[in-house]
């Protein structure tokens, strides 16, 4: 199952944040519904603000009708070891 925070743009359009899929190093991958999959910098969560429900639920459709199994996040949390 894949972690997934979803994020919202200033102009309102929702965004996944995918932290369990390869990335480059110092990346995360994202999708959105125009665009699809892309990675960018985890910075992108100050610059967003975190989604609620009804305005994911689009998109979560979206993942889960690709084959996407998620298990949505408000925050990721880490093991420092």
């Amino acid at each position: 199952m894949d972690r997934v925070i979803f994020r919202k743009w200033r102009n309102g359009d929702i965004i996944a944040l995918l932290p369990d899929n390869e990335a480059n190093p110092g990346m995360v991958d994202m999708y959105e519904h125009i665009g699809q999959h892309g990675e960018g910098s985890p910075a992108i969560i100050g610059i967003t603000k975190l989604a609620s429900p009804d305005e994911y639920n689009d998109l979560l459709n979206e993942l889960k009708g690709i084959g996407y199994e998620l298990r949505v996040m408000r925050r990721l949390q880490y093991n420092n070891k």
